[in-house]
This record gives C-alpha cells, sequence and structure tokens, in this order.
C-alpha cells in the first residue's frame, strides 16, 4: 500500500503577485520629453516651465524607443512639461507607434489643431489626455492659468471633429473640483471621450499647495463612492489605491508599482521608480549610461530592493492594509512621513496624526530641480488662506530671458492661424 500525498497543492500566484514581484521590462513607462511648457500649474509635479539644455536628442530618444521595442513593452505615457512643444514631438510620435511602441500623451491642447487631430485619429496606437482640472474655467484657470480652460475645450473640438474616440480628458483630483465629478464626466461623454482621474501628489510645484489642494477626508468618502458607483467607465490608473480602506476594493491592481511595473524617464535620461518622486532617493540611472534603459530597469539595485517583499511597517497590523498596501510612497516621502507607515491622506486618520506630530515641516523632501519660468521662495506650508497662484510667467515682458532656455516655448506658434492654413506648425526648434 503506499502513501498518498496529501498536502495541499501550491496556491497559485495571482496576477498581481507577480507584479509585484517586478517584470523583466515596465508593463509601460511615464517619459517626459521636455521641461518646456507654455504653462505654470502650481500644481505641476516636475515643476516644468523652461527646457533642460541637456535633454535627450531627437537620436538618443529613438535609441530609447529601439530599446523599449526589443523589451516588448507596451505602450509609454508622454508627459512633460508639454510634449508637444518639442520640435521633434510628431517624428518621435511616429517612430514609436512605427516600432510597435504605443503612444499615450498628456498635452494641455495647445497644439491640438484641426490638421493635428486628423493625423492623430488616423494612428491606432495613439491615445490623447487632455489635462483639465476644473469642469469650469473658474475651477480651471485657478489652478492650470487664465484661459487654459478654452484651450483644452478647444483641443477637445478639434479631437471629436476628426473622429477620434475615447480619447481621455485627465483631471488631477483637489479639493476644489471634487464637487464637479459630474460635470466631468458630462464633459467626457459630450466629446466622446473617457474620464480618466488621478490623485493630487504632493511632488513638484505640487509639495507647495498640497495642503489647500487636496481633498478633505468627507472628499475623499465622496470621491470613493462616486468610483464605486461609476465602476469601468472612469480611469484612476491606480491612483486611489489608499482608498480601499473604506471596505471594497476599487477596480484596477490597487497596487503601487513603482520599479516593479512602471517607472519614469525625465527629460535627460534620469530614471526614477516613480512619476511622482522625482527625487535623488528614487534615482536607478540613466538612459545615457552603458547598458541603457534595459540595464538600468533590470539591473538597478534601488529597482531589485524595491521589488521585494514589503513588511508594512506600523500599517501592517492594521486591518486594511492587504487592502490599501500602506498607500502612495511618493506622498509619504514628500510629506516627511516614513515610508514603512500610513499615507498622509490614510482613510482611518492615521496620516492626519502623524503630520499633526511632524516637529518642522520646512525641512521637508523637495523636488530635484525646478525649472519654472520664475523661480520664487517657496510659499508657507501653513494650510490657511487661498491658494496664492504663480500664474504670470513674466512681470516685464520686456525683460530679456534669464536663459535661452526661458524662452517662450510657443514663440511663432498661432494656433488659430494654423488652423485657417491647414499648415503643420513650424518645425524650427522654439523651447
Amino acid at each position: 500500500m503506499s502513501l498518498v500525498d496529501t498536502a495541499p497543492p501550491p496556491t497559485p500566484l495571482r496576477l498581481v503577485d507577480h507584479f509585484e514581484r517586478g517584470l523583466d521590462a515596465p508593463i509601460c513607462l511615464t517619459w517626459e520629453l521636455t521641461y518646456a511648457c507654455n504653462l505654470s500649474c502650481v500644481h505641476c509635479l516636475s515643476s516644468s516651465g523652461r527646457r533642460d539644455p541637456r535633454e535627450l536628442t531627437t537620436e538618443e530618444c529613438k535609441a530609447v524607443i529601439d530599446e523599449l521595442e526589443r523589451m516588448q513593452v507596451f505602450y509609454v505615457n508622454i508627459g512633460g512639461g508639454e510634449p508637444t512643444v518639442r520640435s521633434d514631438f510628431w517624428e518621435l510620435l511616429d517612430y514609436a507607434t512605427a516600432h510597435h511602441v504605443g503612444v499615450k500623451f498628456s498635452t494641455n491642447g495647445v497644439k491640438i489643431t484641426p490638421e493635428i487631430a486628423q493625423r492623430l485619429a488616423a494612428n491606432g496606437y495613439v491615445d490623447v489626455q487632455i489635462s483639465l482640472d476644473g469642469a469650469t474655467a473658474e475651477v480651471n484657470d485657478h489652478v492650470r492659468g487664465p484661459g487654459s480652460y478654452a484651450t483644452a475645450i478647444r483641443a477637445m473640438q478639434h479631437l471629436s471633429d476628426a473622429g477620434m474616440r475615447n480619447f481621455k480628458v485627465s483631471v488631477v483630483c483637489t479639493r476644489q473640483n471634487i464637487p464637479q465629478l459630474d460635470e466631468f464626466k458630462a464633459i467626457a461623454d459630450r466629446y466622446g471621450a473617457q474620464l480618466r482621474l488621478t490623485r493630487l501628489r504632493p511632488s513638484g510645484r505640487g509639495a507647495d499647495v498640497w495642503d489647500e489642494l487636496h481633498p478633505t477626508p468627507g472628499q475623499q468618502r465622496e470621491l470613493y463612492d462616486w468610483l464605486l458607483a461609476h465602476g469601468e467607465d472612469v480611469l484612476t490608473g491606480d491612483s486611489f489605491f489608499h482608498l480601499s480602506a473604506y471596505g471594497q476594493a476599487l477596480p484596477g491592481l490597487n497596487l503601487c508599482g513603482a520599479g516593479r511595473v512602471v517607472c519614469l524617464i525625465d527629460p535627460v535620461g534620469d530614471v526614477y521608480a516613480c512619476p511622482f518622486a522625482i527625487h535623488e532617493e528614487f534615482l536607478a540611472g540613466n538612459v545615457r549610461e552603458a547598458g541603457g534603459f534595459t540595464g538600468v530597469w533590470r539591473g538597478s539595485e534601488l529597482f531589485a530592493r524595491l521589488r521585494q517583499p514589503q513588511s508594512g511597517g506600523a500599517c501592517s497590523s492594521c486591518q486594511f492594509f492587504d487592502t490599501c498596501k500602506g498607500g502612495c510612497m511618493a506622498a509619504k516621502f514628500f510629506t516627511g512621513l516614513p515610508l514603512d507607515g500610513p499615507d498622509p491622506e490614510c482613510v482611518q486618520g492615521y496620516g492626519e496624526q502623524l503630520l499633526a506630530q511632524r516637529a518642522d515641516a520646512s525641512g521637508l523632501p523637495k523636488h530635484s530641480g525646478d525649472h519654472s519660468h520664475r523661480t520664487s521662495p517657496p510659499r508657507p506650508r501653513t494650510g490657511m488662506g487661498p491658494v496664492r497662484l504663480t500664474l504670470t510667467r513674466r512681470a516685464d515682458l520686456s525683460a530679456p530671458p534669464v536663459s535661452a532656455c526661458a524662452e517662450d516655448p510657443l514663440a511663432g506658434f498661432h494656433p488659430e492661424a494654423s488652423a485657417r492654413s491647414g499648415s503643420r506648425p513650424s518645425a524650427e526648434r522654439t523651447n
């Protein structure tokens, strides 16, 4: 008589378990092509405005795309700055899609003319995200700058007229626009688009206004309930997995993918674990180094550490840890909270308790570089009073720029004239 092994078979790994251990290539990566931007959004996570003269050249960018094709990366999420102000942007977009790398790019819409909209609609490997942070001009322009609402709406109309469906209306959720969730959905539906909501992170210039702009605890619950009600109709990019501690998990992986399935390449080729943590603490390498991006992704010591099982620290004893995973690494880092502790917006209130216990908020980590049109002293983190905007880039337009890189990235570009003439934007570098 033979003995039968009655031990239960090993539990198969879930998809999310594979992701936590990291993949041979990122599912997608965020790539900031330039810091140049025509706007000065007060919550800009990359402190964009002026172009960095060290940014990757056209050929260097193509070499990165070649690597991504060999690694079989599904798509790149291109941002900035305003990526369309790079004179070679459309060339790089075409090169990527011709090499089997899909492109999703975020834009404020300034260069989306009728002709460009037609060109984008004809490319099945391109997705467009139009940034809009208010369902009305009053709310949007308060954060993004005068005229930015009209620019975004015009771009949506051009994309809709060109027959492009399911482009994205990308919204950073703030204290001012949470009451407008239904209106955002109506705008997306009107233009045949899909609504995408993302979390406000205390990164870049966003660190200076986070206390005043991030949603209140009551609004966090309102957002959670709204997301549950709208299910798969609204994208979040796993921005709000910390809200799952309310009880029911939101659609998506509900996972911090930093260094595991996502990462960031910045304009000068530096690779960071997280698009929202541009700081030397999370710098993994540079694509200009021997081995390129592939070498960084597969050989970085930082990424290897992030792919190890995480203890959870103080949060591991919380009954909701398996749901929220302790929240967002970047949000904790830039608010001065321990990485193995609760999220600053922990729905159980533990983050608020730690924030209140901080002895001094003036020594908090800062973004690795400020590329704003005019760099001013940091605003005090009082949390009191209205948001003080920094939306006028140059008080004295007759004064010379700080450097050649501070020139207006849209000099000589007139969207309405371009639309009337049917010509492509000038290929001359203006940023």
